[in-house]
């Protein structure tokens, strides 16, 4: 371990980073409309979640923005089907594709429905190499839609209101966030106990092929 930083003896100087205004500006900008990934938590024939979802696509589309939003019918339960069922890789493909997502659910007893869980839980181990899961920006915004019965005209499209326009914030928001910190995705997920653990790796493999 070296001691260039005497008064953190437990750094590793090497792997240690000083964040800094220019690594985030380093990187070249991308050109291509920011893609999102839209996931529902219902599987109801009228699901009010999945036409708030569709809304807040056409939002995004409208914003600029490439979208995709997953049909979860025929997702099987975490570990009751092998990683190469059709469904679990058309989410896990669309969750690399994605630089942004907006996930919708109907609240059941103060949680997220099964179905929606089901998506987060198949992700995790293909968002590895993106970050890990939980290790995703999540913006300061969000929308409920308290009786979603009332606010939703009979062609399926959400009725103007102040409800309304909160959906409206939430994705102009979540538009500007991902716009903002997608150029420099590898950079702000980069994490010092990753790059000591890699260190770790590669030492022990030069290692065993010096033997």
């Amino acid at each position: 371990m070296s001691t260039a930083l005497p008064e953190l003896p437990n750094i590793d100087a090497g792997l240690f980073d000083r964040p800094s205004p220019e690594r985030f500006s380093s990187a070249a900008p991308a050109h291509h409309a920011p893609r999102f990934l839209l996931l529902y938590g219902s599987l109801r024939e009228r699901s009010y979640s999945r036409l708030l979802t569709e809304e807040a696509a056409r939002l995004l589309q409208a914003m600029g923005g490439e979208t995709r939003v997953f049909d979860p019918a025929g997702l099987p339960l975490p570990d009751s089907a092998p990683d190469d069922h059709p469904k679990v890789r058309e989410l896990r493909e669309l969750a690399q594709w994605a630089e942004g997502m907006v996930w919708c659910s109907p609240e059941r007893h103060g949680a997220m429905t099964g179905i929606m869980k089901a998506q987060i839980d198949w992700i995790p181990h293909q968002l590895r190499v993106l970050g890990r899961w939980m290790r995703m920006l999540t913006i300061p915004n969000q929308s409920s839609v308290a009786k979603a019965f009332l606010e939703f005209d009979e062609a399926g499209r959400m009725k103007p209101s102040a409800c309304y326009e909160r959906v409206v914030d939430v994705m102009e928001e979540l538009m500007k966030f991902t716009l903002l910190t997608r150029d420099a995705a590898a950079y702000l997920v980069d994490r010092y106990s990753e790059r000591r653990e890699s260190a770790e790796q590669l030492s022990k493999r030069v290692n065993q092929r010096a033997i």
